[in-house]
């Protein structure tokens, strides 16, 4: 038997920062006791440490058993089973402590330990750090706290993914409240992108909530976000749409700039003048004004006057029999226009024509006026105390809008998505993501920038809008590549990293692994990860529900952890509905529903209401809130 107990064997082979290791003879396999501990040998995932001197190398096992013995040996080695694959990752100095890297590298004969809980302490112990916080438990020890390092994950960017059911929403919640606990992060400054609608009843408590059909009585607020903030790639495709023709696209720029023009003549904005000004500048202007130009000038009939230019003075409306307009239009109602129908004939004194315009885009505009009228683009193309009048004037500018999002007094800001078209999804996340970018940028000198306090951005369920093709994309690379020198870090969320674009998820320092069960995804998670852990990310099926392999630059070693679960009442609502409930009511058990229960009474007559009014609280909780103020009603909980 080894004197030390802790001995596992020797380095026989040594390949760059891959190790292989042959156990001792007298290496018991199966469970070891050091010190009272109870400590699983030659475990996927495990710790090994080599002591060079006063310097300890460290390393994760990734392989174990025939597959990890040399190839030149794999013939002749009686004993093939006795072998260890090992990544090293990181050595600690008695000085210094634990550094990621390696400077030096063992020698074949090294000794290799097995890594204690004594280790680990001096490893991952340090929570009372306001540097770290606590995300779970080591699913090894659970006696040792997972901590991650604030600084890199925000601002190295970091990535939570796994299958549906495997806890992401939960685990991004628990993250969310520890790095918002007011007593340690009183400044702290967290945006999140939640087009599900799952996160505001989590952290009611400490978010500022954001929809486009708030709920008044439950703190929430109307969403807008105005359309002229937007730069003109941003607006053409949730507008106008796709303009190929290069003289159509150019006068539709001419005709923004000149309403951006005379607005900026009648109501001067600080830091823009009309010289410096261009189609992109975030200069109030009055897109039905916009649309109501357009429409004239391509459906407009005219009285033919001998050398008259073509007008709104010539303009031919369609008369009653009082010689009144039938229909004026109005711009800002995005009611068109009646106009007489053509008239050439040989006999009449007076000939009307179609207007002379050379411009293609009829079914553009077409479609613009349809999107004024339609409600559903409301949060954008009336964006209330943001929608300009025909001449340009709003109530509140864009600082207003910065400090609803970013400078309430609640930490964290939810963008409650879910009710957006999904067909203009992409390019709604892609503006807000860029309004932030570029207002963060040129502030990155002031206290409101992000250098002196750091963003965390939150992008839930991140594939819908993050491929390669998609508009979104093109900001959020933006923040993956540069965010980080001006404070601006973000956190993706998805259940298929392979649908989101490998540049993006690349640039994710920290990753969170759930359970992945498809090849594909955990082979995009393997080529992002920064450390060589293919043994570590072969266990990603079997993980448990709630355990995550965390891996890159906000934590000293790969770590395998159980994430700590927040309360009931801070869990997201996207919890798995019970098919087959246990207990019943004669138990004294309240069920809430159930194969398994009796059947209620349907009424889906209030389901459709709760359809139309797009509130899933039944008209019994809406009244429990009125007569008692219950909060647990209020927030559709159980009692």
């Amino acid at each position: 038997m080894n004197a030390d107990p802790t001995l596992l064997g020797t380095v026989e082979d040594v390949s760059g920062a891959s190790i292989r290791i042959k156990l001792g003879q007298g290496t018991v396999s199966g469970l070891s006791f050091i010190e009272g501990q109870s400590y699983r040998i030659g475990q996927v995932g495990g710790f090994i440490r080599i002591p060079l001197g006063f310097v300890n190398l460290y390393g994760v096992i990734s392989q174990v058993g025939a597959s990890a013995v040399p190839e030149r040996l794999a013939e002749i080695e009686q004993h093939g089973n006795r072998w260890m694959t090992v990544q090293l990752v990181g050595e600690g100095h008695p000085a210094t402590g634990f550094d990621r890297g390696i400077s030096q590298f063992p020698t074949v004969g090294d000794a290799a330990h097995l890594v204690t809980e004594h280790d680990l302490r001096t490893i991952y112990g340090r929570p009372q750090d306001p540097r770290f916080v606590q995300v779970g438990r080591l699913a090894s020890t659970s006696s040792i706290p997972a901590l991650v390092e604030i600084d890199k994950l925000v601002t190295r960017h970091s990535a939570v993914v796994g299958t549906t059911g495997s806890g992401k929403s939960t685990t991004v919640a628990g993250i969310l409240t520890a790095l918002s606990e007011s007593s340690l992060y009183p400044s702290a400054r967290i945006l999140v992108i939640d087009i599900h609608g799952e996160y505001g009843r989590a952290l009611s408590d400490r978010a500022a909530v954001f929809r486009i059909n708030p709920d008044k009585s439950r703190g929430e607020r109307a969403l807008h976000i105005p359309y002229w903030a937007m730069t003109l790639d941003e607006l053409l495709p949730v507008t106008l749409g796709g303009i190929e023709n290069i003289g159509d696209r150019g006068f539709v720029i001419d005709r923004i700039t000149e309403l951006k023009t005379r607005a900026l003549k009648q109501w001067p904005r600080a830091g823009v003048t009309i010289d410096d000004m261009s189609v992109d500048s975030p200069v109030p202007f009055s897109i039905h004004q916009l649309w109501f130009d357009l429409h004239c000038e391509m459906r407009a009939t005219h009285f033919e006057r001998p050398g008259a230019p073509q007008s709104r003075q010539t303009w031919a409306m369609e008369k009653d029999g009082t010689g009144k307009a039938i229909q004026a239009g109005d711009v800002m109602k995005a009611i068109a226009p009646r106009f007489s129908p053509p008239k050439d004939n040989k006999g009449d004194d007076e000939k009307i024509r179609l207007s002379r315009s050379n411009l293609g885009i009829s079914r553009n505009a077409d479609a613009l006026g349809s999107k004024l009228r339609d409600t559903r683009f409301d949060f954008l193309l009336r964006p209330g105390p943001y929608l300009p009048n025909e001449e340009g004037k709003t109530e509140r500018d864009l600082d207003d809008l910065l400090s609803e999002w970013l400078g309430d007094i609640r930490p964290i800001s939810i963008l409650d998505l879910s009710g957006i078209p999904p067909a203009i999804q992409s390019e709604v996340v892609g503006s807000v993501l860029r309004l932030v970018y570029d207002a963060l940028f040129w502030a990155r000198n002031l206290p409101e920038g992000g250098r002196e306090r750091p963003i965390l951005i939150v992008l839930e369920e991140a594939h819908a809008y993050l491929d390669e093709k998609q508009i979104a994309s093109v900001a959020v690379r933006k923040i993956a590549k540069e965010g980080r020198k001006y404070g601006i870090g973000m956190m993706l969320v998805s259940q298929r990293p392979a649908e989101i674009d490998q540049t993006i998820l690349s640039q994710c320092g920290t990753i969170f692994a759930m359970r992945l069960s498809n090849s594909v995804d955990r082979s995009h998670i393997k080529g992002a990860a920064s450390d060589n852990l293919d043994g570590l990310f072969a266990m990603l099926p079997v993980l448990r529900t709630g355990e995550a392999i965390i891996v890159g630059e906000a934590v000293n070693l790969p770590i395998r952890t159980l994430i700590d679960r927040p309360s009931s009442r801070r869990r997201p609502d996207s919890t798995d509905p019970k098919v087959v409930v246990p207990g019943s009511e004669e138990d004294g058990y309240e069920s809430p529903g159930g194969w398994n229960q009796p059947r209620d009474p349907s009424d889906y007559a209030e389901a459709v209401e709760l359809w139309r009014r797009q509130d899933p609280r039944s008209r019994r909780v809406l009244q429990e809130v009125e007569q008692t103020g219950d909060v647990a009603a209020k927030e559709g909980e159980p009692k």
